[in-house]
């Protein structure tokens, strides 16, 4: 029988949906077009801007489902997670669009080896495949898997920072740093992703 939350639920399915699909495609624009000397800024500021606008509409759907219908825990839990994890899909885009500018704020990085970022490039952009796969199918395997790969990112994060100081040139080690930074964030929301998928199925979160 069809109540008369599940249009509503199946709405926010659907926008959560396209969103988890901008979150990939800015995370691997980004990171492709910085290490591959494209300036993107502008592909990824409009991925950006589109996420925004769901985000306002999930905000809305949601506040509206919980005044209207007062929905039973279960659901209860998908709505809030729901808004918290929009909010984590545009944080992922935004650190992309914080990429893009590195590549246009310092101009050519020919010079620049990129040894960090090439490594852990390919993390981070599993790391917001695995965050969308794990809320689509509200998997409490993938949930862990990226706590565990949040951790390995900050043990990577925090033993190369530090490294950049020997660097020679300034311009690389400033550009690496910021970027690095960034990824490291994107891996944080990405991991939180999965605590939140953890809390929609079992009522409890992990961090």
């Amino acid at each position: 029988m069809t109540r008369l939350i599940d249009p509503h639920l199946q709405n926010l399915s659907e926008m959560m949906k396209q969103m988890s699909d901008l979150s990939i495609q800015s995370a691997n624009l980004a990171i492709d077009s910085y290490l591959g000397g494209q300036n993107a800024r502008k592909q990824v500021h409009e991925l950006s801007s589109q996420m925004m606008n769901l985000y306002d509409k999930v905000g809305d759907l949601t506040f509206e489902m919980i005044l209207r219908y007062q929905p039973v825990a279960s659901d209860f839990r998908l709505i809030r997670s729901s808004l918290e994890i929009s909010y984590g899909f545009t944080r992922l885009s935004r650190y992309a669009y914080d990429i893009t500018m590195v590549r246009e704020t310092f101009g050519d990085l020919s010079d620049c080896k990129n040894e960090v970022i090439y490594t852990l490039s390919g993390e981070i952009k599993q790391m917001v495949q695995l965050a969308v796969e794990c809320f689509a199918t509200l998997d409490l395997d993938k949930a862990h898997e990226l706590r565990t790969d949040e951790d390995l990112v900050d043990k990577y994060y925090n033993k190369h920072l530090p490294m950049l100081i020997t660097m020679g040139n300034v311009k690389c080690a400033l550009a690496d740093a910021l970027v690095l930074r960034y990824m490291e964030r994107m891996a944080d929301h990405a991991a939180f992703v999965g605590d939140s998928v953890n809390y929609i199925v079992t009522g409890a979160r992990t961090y």
